[in-house]
């Protein structure tokens, strides 16, 4: 299989919540019917569902909706559920908590972890939060490998080291500091503050 590029992978949850709202009323899309609908161009998607699809597309029907549902979610590990940790529970930790979509992309929030006394054997949306003090002992007992971390940065290195040592094999980092882990652990940076400055730049750029 060829190297799958970062702007592809981003497409594919996009093809699956699309597909996912038609699955209802089509039996089958076809790549022109995709691209259309997703303001794509036709050859993009017809390639990017060859990567994931098991069976050839038939001339003129396109392929079964239901089918290539399961091959997105099969590629992308979203069959599977993976269990998941929040690392810091303030608003942006809370909002992770409280968002029930996850599961449809393959994730489940088992658990939170601050050091808030108010917060600690407290519930969000039926997930008990845990004192960050206990975390090498919980995490052992809920077998969770990816963390979501959302704390303030002086603290980012800190918190990142006690979770690998805890078995985290991937970190989703929200937290704008750059973070040193292990070869064999996984993490995928969200900047906030440079996705508001690439928005901001290209709307400055249309007012030109």
């Amino acid at each position: 299989m060829s190297k799958i590029s970062n702007r592809q992978l981003e497409r594919y949850p996009i093809y699956l919540k699309y597909l996912l709202s038609v699955r209802n009323e089509y039996n089958n899309v076809s790549a022109p019917m995709i691209a259309s609908a997703l303001g794509l161009s036709i050859e993009q998607v017809r390639k990017d569902i060859q990567i994931v699809s098991v069976r050839e597309g038939k001339p003129n029907q396109g392929r079964n909706v239901n089918e290539l549902i399961n091959d997105i979610q099969r590629f992308l590990g979203y069959d599977s559920l993976d269990d998941a940790v929040v690392i810091g529970v303030g608003h942006l930790g809370k909002a992770f908590l409280n968002y029930k979509g996850f599961k449809e992309f393959g994730l489940s929030i088992v658990a939170g972890f601050d050091i808030d006394t108010n917060l600690i054997n407290t519930k969000i949306n039926n997930i008990v939060i845990y004192d960050l003090y206990s975390l090498n002992s919980v995490i052992s007992q809920l077998h969770a490998k990816i963390a979501i971390l959302c704390v303030p940065s002086d603290v980012a290195q800190q918190v990142t080291n006690r979770l690998v040592n805890c078995g985290i094999k991937a970190i989703w980092n929200f937290v704008p500091v750059h973070l040193d882990v292990p070869e064999d652990v996984v993490i995928e940076n969200v900047n906030l503050a440079s996705s508001l400055a690439i928005l901001s730049h290209r709307l400055n750029k249309k007012g030109d």
